[in-house]
């Protein structure tokens, strides 16, 4: 049985899942929405899970957003809508930690289609990997793909959801094992070393 993680909770036991949106535009105020997600799970480094799906967001790709991630109006057509897979996404996150790539822009678009399809979105912790990146590594450029190269990950298929949530669950993992030295053991010391209060 899984357990809600704590700020005590070793950072082995804790159910981190890691999350990507892909979407039709820039921002949710904007109106844009999300065409693709995916979430992989693991724990004490052993991968768990992979749950991805297109989404039929109900509006069309903006052309640019089409440029970045390949997604056509034509390939979502036949996909579920948001709140078919709420279901799903609230079973994997309830009892994990998020991890993304900029959070605020994935969680922005997540908290959005929650609420659109009348629920919240899950109560969790919230790990963001590029404060991470920028306030314990010196990359030269932030973005997941060159971190990814740079950490010796091959960046395969980058600006799909589910290759993005697998290289960026092998970053977090060589990110783990290179902070492990600043006294990293619980999820608490963590959330701080990311910045979190």
């Amino acid at each position: 049985m899984s357990f809600a993680p704590t700020p005590k909770s070793p950072i082995s036991e804790v159910t981190f899942a890691f999350l990507d949106t892909e979407t039709t535009g820039l921002s949710p105020a904007g109106g844009a929405r999300v065409c693709e997600v995916a979430v992989v799970t693991s724990r004490g480094g052993a991968r768990l899970e992979l749950y991805q799906t297109l989404l039929n967001p109900g509006c069309p790709i903006d052309p640019g957003a089409q440029r970045v991630h390949g997604i056509t109006d034509a390939m979502v057509a036949k996909s579920p809508r948001f709140p078919e897979v709420v279901p799903k996404l609230k079973e994997i996150l309830e009892t994990s930690v998020m991890v993304c790539h900029n959070a605020p822009f994935d969680v922005g678009f997540m908290t959005a289609e929650f609420s659109l399809a009348g629920h919240a979105l899950p109560a969790m912790p919230i790990l963001d990997t590029l404060p991470l990146a920028r306030k314990h590594f010196r990359f030269p450029s932030n973005s997941l793909g060159n971190i990814a190269r740079t950490m010796g990950v091959q960046p395969e298929g980058w600006h799909r959801a589910g290759n993005d949530v697998e290289m960026l669950r092998q970053v977090f993992d060589k990110m783990l094992a290179q902070l492990a030295p600043k006294g990293l053991k619980t999820l608490g010391d963590l959330l701080k070393l990311a910045g979190h209060k």
